[in-house]
């Protein structure tokens, strides 16, 4: 302890411990630090006998680790080090090392006027920092890059053995020996940042390694430096490529859910081709087949067949370019951040016993990565065409279903329209917490934010209305834009321990011409197992409706035993407000890290036009909205694997908006803080029983 204060500079503490004699054979220890004043930094000296790395270092002071009025901190100063390393070797300081940079003795006793020598818990210190030159030589040698090769090896085992006669490019000074692999030298040449006269540069160095290794074409890539004697680094990038073709398998077991479905099973085969057009792109296939036994439909009346069977079948293909695919000069901008291409088809065709569905997708979207935390995509094309019937065992049944739940304000018919939706949208992210960091370990806070902007039917805009009406064309077209942002900010507390906060909002506004609908898809949900955990999945809102029986549109539909709400479908919004606060810690190990969490969640969703007036407090008012937000805590419990998260989130509500209505007595009844409600006698029957969410994965 008191080593541990004298480093982070307070150079007088003390530490000692006193031992008391217990019962049983026992010792208590008490330890007692005094710490005293600390040392603080009055003067910060460079002592630096090489002129130009004195002028390089004195002009990056201001991102110095130590400064002026900050207190002595031994970690600082081995940061300082680091940094000052780090500078030199991307100026072409080659082989400049941190142990050429000298922490001398500070000096306590030189005395000041200043504030610091004179306030009794500022001691005043001054530090001084040596970088000295190379034994015998009167500056540190800088360093060029000289010639450089790229060569593709056949095989990781063998690297230097190549075919007699290799195939052999040479673009901007690089020479490429292909080894008679088709891939493309300008491609190449575009993630090669190591060029021969430039100063060496560390940073050039990973980040060629790096975008070479984002191609997903190599197995291995080396970067190996010769030195020669007039200090030019003879450079020699060997790279081994990955399998030309490779497929995988994948298969799996339907497991019973809640008394839904039998097990049934599901494969996929997917087929990979790398550089398949010599131009370093990838080409994807894969198809998937899922087979099901189901039980819990709808049946005729008198019908003897209980268990029925649900398909899907499923094929995409997508083929990705490593840059922008644009005409003209503008894509070459793009060439250091990691660009991609990727256009891509699907099918998708689910055959079940109360429908058919079936979805055709086509898109093309461009994405770059301008830094480690920042990244882009641009989908210029997003094309679905929809098609569903009711031509199956149950689907006229399922019809008068869905035409029942829209009676009573249900919208999920309008996902089984004959239609076509085509959007463009553009997305940004940042995201500062490390890959590869679990959610317990984080050591500083850190932030994730997304934001999505959507426009659907764009190209619509230049049509008339009565070349797209619905009625004349049996297919049904959407014009609408949405906009979403998804923040979150962490704040570790302590080892295995931190706050983690999320903020949800989007506005999604449809404006075709027969009423401006936007696609089921495309909307806002609320509840569930990453939304408010208090509610079932896609069943809070909008705003302060409430369920209600059709025929009793003015009265909720509460079942009779159990006092909760019927929710028979989904409810869907056009904006979305929630957030989420959670303390998360590890409990315990055993096999896997145990962790436990407490949180609370707030949002709703809300219309924008007030479609339905059965439904009053559905639509979203700027003076009326705030009670209409729903409030749920809980517990949860997760068994993170590290690579695998297995999630148990139990919420109870707290503020439910729906639950201010008239009963059959018309008298006004208030249990929107319904939190009183919530009894462990009745976990699942009462008013508010506690609602189980399973997840894989954090919330968020």
């Amino acid at each position: 302890m008191q080593r541990y204060l004298f480093d982070k500079g307070f150079f007088n503490a003390q530490a000692s411990y006193r031992l008391d004699t217990l019962r049983g054979r026992q010792i208590r220890v008490n330890y007692r630090v005094n710490e005293r004043a600390g040392y603080y930094l009055r003067t910060v000296t460079y002592n630096i006998a090489d002129p130009r790395v004195d002028s390089l270092v004195r002009q990056s002071l201001d991102r110095a680790a130590v400064k002026v009025g900050n207190r002595f901190d031994l970690d600082a100063i081995s940061a300082e080090r680091v940094r000052i390393e780090t500078q030199l070797r991307d100026q072409g300081y080659y082989a400049f090392t941190r142990q050429y940079v000298q922490f001398g003795d500070v000096d306590t006793i030189r005395r000041a006027t200043d504030r610091l020598a004179t306030d009794s818990l500022h001691r005043p210190v001054d530090v001084s920092l040596t970088v000295l030159n190379p034994p015998g030589m009167a500056a540190h040698p800088v360093y060029r890059i000289g010639a450089v090769d790229v060569r593709i090896s056949p095989d990781e085992t063998q690297p230097a053995a190549f075919v007699s006669q290799p195939d052999t490019v040479t673009r901007n000074g690089v020479l490429y020996l292909l080894n008679g692999r088709n891939l493309s030298s300008r491609l190449l040449d575009n993630k090669i940042l190591l060029r021969p006269g430039d100063l060496y540069s560390q940073i050039k160095y990973r980040e060629t390694q790096r975008q070479l290794f984002l191609l997903n074409q190599f197995k291995f890539v080396n970067l190996n430096f010769t030195d020669t004697t007039s200090r030019r680094l003879q450079t020699l990038i060997t790279a081994t490529p990955l399998d030309k073709y490779e497929a995988t398998a994948e298969g799996g077991l339907t497991v019973l859910y809640q008394a839904q479905s039998y097990p049934g099973g599901f494969g996929s085969l997917s087929f990979r081709a790398r550089n398949l057009l010599g131009g370093l792109e990838t080409f994807e296939l894969t198809g998937r087949y899922g087979l099901e036994a189901q039980t819990g439909f709808l049946t005729a009346p008198g019908a003897s067949k209980q268990v029925y069977t649900s398909q899907e079948l499923g094929i995409s293909s997508s083929l990705i370019f490593p840059q922008i695919l644009f005409p003209g000069p503008l894509r070459n901008r793009f060439n250091p951040y990691n660009p991609r291409t990727q256009v891509s088809l699907s099918y998708n065709n689910t055959l079940r016993p109360d429908f058919r569905r079936s979805l055709l997708r086509g898109t093309m979207a461009y994405s770059w990565q301008t830094t480690t935390n920042k990244q882009f995509s641009f989908l210029i094309a997003d094309v679905n065409l929809i098609n569903a019937n009711f031509d199956t065992d149950l689907g006229r049944l399922f019809e008068q279903q869905l035409d029942s739940l829209a009676n009573l304000g249900s919208t999920i018919k309008l996902s089984f329209r004959r239609s076509l939706s085509s959007s463009i949208s553009f997305a940004y992210t940042y995201n500062n917490n490390a890959p590869g960091i679990s959610q317990g370990g984080l050591r500083r806070p850190t932030n994730f934010l997304r934001t999505v902007v959507e426009s659907g039917g764009t190209t619509l805009n230049f049509l008339p209305n009565r070349l797209i009406d619905t009625a004349n064309t049996n297919l049904q077209f959407y014009k609408f834009l949405r906009f979403n942002v998804d923040f979150r900010h962490y704040i570790p507390l302590r080892n295995r321990a931190m706050l983690a906060f999320r903020i949800n909002t989007g506005v999604a506004y449809g404006y075709g011409p027969d009423g401006g609908p936007v696609p089921y898809e495309k909307l806002f949900f609320v509840g569930g197992s990453n939304s408010v955990r208090a509610w079932l999945p896609r069943r809070l809102g909008p705003g302060a409706a409430y369920p209600y029986l059709a025929n009793s549109p003015n009265r909720p539909a509460i079942d009779p035993n159990t006092e909760q709400f019927i929710y028979l479908f989904e409810q869907p919004g056009n904006v979305l407000l929630e957030g989420s606060a959670e303390v998360r810690g590890r409990l315990f190990h055993l096999g896997a890290d145990i962790n436990g969490a407490f949180f609370i969640d707030a949002g709703n969703v809300w219309t924008l036009r007030n479609n339905n007036s059965t439904r009053p407090g559905a639509t979203f008012q700027l003076d009326s909205f705030f009670p209409q937000i729903a409030v749920g805590t809980g517990v949860g419990l997760r068994i993170d694997f590290s690579f695998f998260v297995i999630r148990l989130d139990g919420g109870i509500k707290v503020w439910d908006p729906a639950r201010r209505y008239f009963d059959s007595e018309n008298r006004l009844v208030d249990d929107r803080f319904i939190l009183p409600k919530f009894s462990l006698r009745q976990l699942s029957r009462g008013p508010n029983p506690l609602v189980i969410n399973f997840g894989i994965g954090y919330p968020f």
